[in-house]
Parts: C-alpha cells; sequence; structure tokens
C-alpha cells in the first residue's frame, strides 16, 4: 500500500509540473520527459525541480526548429549559455572566449579572414556567422559536427583555438564562485561535466534568430523596397542571376554542400571530402545564409573575398572548372554576364537581408 501511495504521489507531482520540468533521467520509465539521478531520494520519495521553459518564436516562413529532446529550451539554459559563450573561463589561459571569434556586431561572424587561437596561430578558413544556427543541420564549413552540441565542443579543446582540455575546464568551473549555483538552476546537477557545458552554449546559440530585416518587413507590407533593390530581388531569383538555386526560401540557404567554381584541382582544401572520404565531395563547402551578408564580410569558407562587389564578380565571371564542381553552376566559363546596374542592384537586394536589431539587442 505504501508503495502504491508513493507511486500515485509521484504521478501527481509528474503531471503538475511536467511542463516545467528540466532535463532529467529516473522516476519513470518511459515518458517524453527527461529526469535526473537524484529524481528519487534517499528515502524514497519522488523530487522534482522546475524550470522555465524559454519559447521559439519561429519566423515567418521558417520550419520549426528541431529542438533536442534531451536538451529543451529552458530561460536558465540560454541564460548560462550565454554566459559561458562570452567567457574566457573556457581557454586554457582564461584570455578567448567565443565571443571573440563571432562577434555580435559582425553579426556573430569575425571580421578577420583567420581567426587567431590563445597561442597566436590562425586557423585556415573563416568563422562561420553564427545565425539562425537552430535550423541547420550540420557546422562547420565542412559539415564535421551534425549538431550545435556537438560542435560546441571542439573549440574548447582545439590547440589552434582554445587550447584546453575539458577536464580543467570542469575542475575550473567545479571550484568558480558562481557556476555550480547556475548549472544547478538549468540542469539540477551538483557536478559540473562538459555535456551539460556544451548543452547550455548550444541552447543560447539557438536563440541567434534574425528576421527582423528590410525584406522581412517588406514581406509583411510594412517597408518599400527601391527600383534598384526590386531589380536585384528579380535577379536573384532568376536563371539570369542563379542565386536561388542555393540560397532559396526565407533562410536563404540549402543545408547541402557545393563546390561553387572556386578553385580548380589540385584543391587545397578538400572541405566535405575531408569529412567522407569520398572523393565527389572534395571542395564542397556548407551553403552559408544570406541574411545580415553585408555584415559578415570577408567571404568564402576562406573569408578570400572581402566584398560583395568580389562575390558578385566571382559568379559574374564564371568560376573555375573541376571535376566536383556542382552543376548549379550552369554558366561556368561563360558567367552571368550582368551589366554593371544588374550587379550593384543585386548588392542592393543583398543589403535589404541585414537585420540591425540582430547586432544591436541583447
Amino acid at each position: 500500500m505504501k508503495k502504491q501511495a508513493l507511486f500515485l504521489l509521484c504521478s501527481v507531482l509528474f503531471f503538475a509540473c511536467k511542463k516545467d520540468l528540466a532535463p532529467m533521467s529516473g522516476c519513470t520509465d518511459n515518458t517524453a520527459v527527461n529526469y535526473s539521478a537524484d529524481a528519487i531520494t534517499d528515502d524514497g520519495s519522488c523530487f522534482f525541480f522546475s524550470t522555465t521553459p524559454f519559447i521559439i518564436e519561429t519566423p515567418s516562413g521558417f520550419p520549426e526548429m528541431n529542438i533536442p529532446s534531451n536538451n529543451p529550451m529552458t530561460v536558465e539554459g540560454v541564460s548560462l549559455g550565454e554566459k559561458l559563450f562570452k567567457d574566457p573561463i573556457l581557454s586554457r589561459n582564461n584570455t578567448q572566449a567565443c565571443i571573440n571569434c563571432h562577434q555580435q556586431n559582425f553579426s556573430f561572424s569575425d571580421p578577420n579572414q583567420y581567426s587567431t587561437g590563445i597561442d597566436h596561430i590562425q586557423g585556415i578558413r573563416n568563422a562561420s556567422a553564427l545565425i539562425n544556427i537552430g535550423w541547420n543541420t550540420s557546422f562547420n564549413w565542412d559539415g564535421s559536427s551534425l549538431t550545435l552540441e556537438e560542435q560546441a565542443f571542439e573549440p574548447v579543446s582545439n590547440p589552434i583555438e582554445m587550447h584546453n582540455d575539458w577536464k580543467v575546464v570542469e575542475s575550473t568551473l567545479n571550484t568558480h564562485a558562481d557556476y555550480p549555483t547556475l548549472f544547478k538552476e538549468a540542469f539540477n546537477i551538483d557536478y559540473i561535466d562538459s555535456n551539460y557545458v556544451v548543452m547550455a552554449i548550444a541552447q543560447f546559440e539557438r536563440t541567434l534568430i534574425s528576421a527582423n530585416s528590410k525584406f522581412d518587413r517588406y514581406l509583411k507590407g510594412e517597408a518599400q523596397l527601391t527600383v534598384s533593390e526590386l531589380g536585384g530581388y528579380a535577379i536573384f531569383n532568376s536563371e539570369k542571376g542563379d542565386c536561388f538555386h542555393c540560397h532559396g526560401t526565407q533562410m536563404f540557404m540549402d543545408n547541402l554542400f557545393h563546390n561553387n567554381g572556386l578553385d580548380p584541382e589540385p584543391f587545397t582544401d578538400l572541405g566535405l571530402g575531408k569529412i567522407t572520404n569520398n572523393a565527389s565531395d572534395n571542395a564542397k563547402f556548407k551553403t552559408p545564409t544570406l541574411r545580415n551578408i553585408e555584415l559578415t564580410a570577408p567571404y568564402m569558407h576562406d573569408g578570400r573575398f572581402s566584398t560583395l562587389e568580389e562575390v558578385v564578380e566571382h559568379y559574374n565571371s564564371g568560376g573555375e572548372y573541376s571535376l566536383t564542381v556542382d552543376p548549379l553552376m550552369k554558366k561556368l566559363g561563360v558567367g552571368l554576364q550582368l551589366t554593371n546596374q544588374e550587379k550593384q542592384d543585386l548588392i542592393a537586394f543583398l543589403k535589404t537581408l541585414t537585420d540591425n536589431n540582430f547586432i544591436s539587442e541583447k
């Protein structure tokens, strides 16, 4: 009887606070909610802690964000993730944070061609802009990570980035004055391990949503585009510009990988091919979103182009042939043959995708 009464009490408590539960494990069998190890106390009674759900507002034209069931969005988790994102405590010498290579005023990208790590070593690729990445299905230019949580592991231990050891990070955070309490509030844990660090960072990164550009307001009937911007919009969405094939939809990216004719063979960077070990993937890189493209120079995986004018000229000139060049580069060797005015119009449209609120609001 006592066990039955106890089970009923647990059930009542569970359903009463189910919507506010933070991720845990235990105290139930097959439910959609996860529980922590201390969901059952020493005396056999049930214990739950509540968090505040963080609601993602899906922008018009976007699909629902696919949020992992084991890392639901909470106010506490997002706040903790933002603190970690901006704290150099994750680097070996406490000099570099995520925000240093993903600066908000540059739409969470790096204005330098290559980012420099704590040992003054430069990488070989331009730091990706963190824009609407909650809708990405893979991460990094070469798709080497499949989740935000997985990607967040990389910079900390990378020898040319933060060059730290995750065991050292855990020790530092567990002896910190504030972090143990913050992790307890967000995840109900008494020991901070790396899995919860990346979960918090991923939660924060999923809130980096940009959908309030002039173009968005135009679609809502709240703004007007100029003649030049409208002309660029038409070019963008026609075979004349060929942009929409890879940068269509309201997200202005396709979650795919392409060789856009930057280089002839042999390639100095294999891109996706290095990850898949498939020669047909060589020199293919992830399509970046064009949202806030005005703010995220330099461009391409290696930051080779400093201006949008240079980017447009690359496509206008036709690009370089190679065995893996994308079939969508239909005008390879011939080029788009845009006039100077048409090139200006296309750039004018691209600038309507700038969301100034994204770079200024907390």
